[in-house]
């Protein structure tokens, strides 16, 4: 993010100020909302997509605060069906045991990628993000650094691929560890919560069917003279302690059925 002057460390605090004994203590100004930076397509000649597109991070400064339940447990798992009386339960296996699956190799958890797509360029190879590369997705990447971090954010897994002439699909999977806080909830809430504006996907998207919480949104086209039309698909949901956030990015027409499916494919592996 551009600002005039020095860029003080998202990290560290800022020095405290001293207010005049009589005056009262003013009322918080509202964070800055981000926008999502649009990488458009290079004119004709040029092929293939801008890499490290983003979106940004909705603030919710004029919300009543709501209580908070005491820990950020992940869903309950039971058996598929009641014992019968008098019958001990056995232990769940790893397969049962959603808390085993997300405490293993969260990039087990991602969708593969589909017979015949290219890696996408730009992207982590082996699977892993920084959380501050992440956070740098995103126009104010100091906020979502300082975010992630007091939401006690544990780990970021990545995969995409790129298929047809231009289209790339990234999914993030935003894992939190347990807290007095709901990260993975309160990140998807704040993603989902300015989609509707219109610098956004500028409608309230369709639920994912099966999430509970999710929903998927297209975005208006991107037109510019000289560049080639640019399409996004956008898809957030979370379970448990993981948000998911998948992009699809295009020069044609994305479909609602393609975000839909991706998404719901997604969820049925977590």
């Amino acid at each position: 993010m551009n600002v005039e002057g020095n860029t003080p460390d998202p990290l560290s605090p800022p020095p405290p100020e001293e207010a005049p004994e009589t005056a009262p203590e003013p009322a918080p100004a509202p964070r800055r909302r981000g926008a999502r930076t649009i990488g458009l397509i290079a004119v004709a000649a040029v092929l293939g997509l801008v890499g490290g597109t983003a979106v940004g991070y909705g603030i919710q400064a004029e919300r009543e605060p709501t209580p908070l339940p005491a820990l950020n447990q992940l869903d309950l798992a039971y058996p598929a069906k009641p014992l019968p009386k008098g019958q001990e339960p056995k232990p769940l296996s790893a397969a049962e045991d959603r808390g085993v699956r997300m405490d293993g190799d969260l990039r087990k958890l991602l969708l593969p990628k589909p017979a015949g797509a290219r890696a996408a360029e730009f992207r982590a190879a082996d699977g892993w993000m920084r959380v501050a590369s992440y956070a740098g997705g995103f126009k104010d990447e100091g906020y979502m650094l300082e975010f992630l971090n007091e939401s006690r954010v544990r780990r970021v897994a990545e995969r995409s691929w790129q298929t047809g002439e231009h289209r790339e699909t990234v999914i993030h999977l935003v894992q939190f560890s347990p807290s007095d806080t709901l990260g993975a909830a309160d990140h998807a809430e704040g993603q989902m919560d300015y989609m509707p504006e219109d610098d956004h996907a500028g409608n309230a998207g369709d639920p994912v069917k099966g999430s509970g919480n999710g929903r998927y949104y297209l975005y208006p086209v991107e037109k510019k003279a000289g560049y080639l039309d640019f399409y996004e698909a956008r898809a957030i949901l979370h379970r448990g302690d993981v948000m998911v956030d998948i992009h699809v990015f295009d020069t044609e027409k994305i479909s609602k059925k393609d975000i839909r499916t991706l998404a719901e494919r997604q969820l049925e592996r977590l």
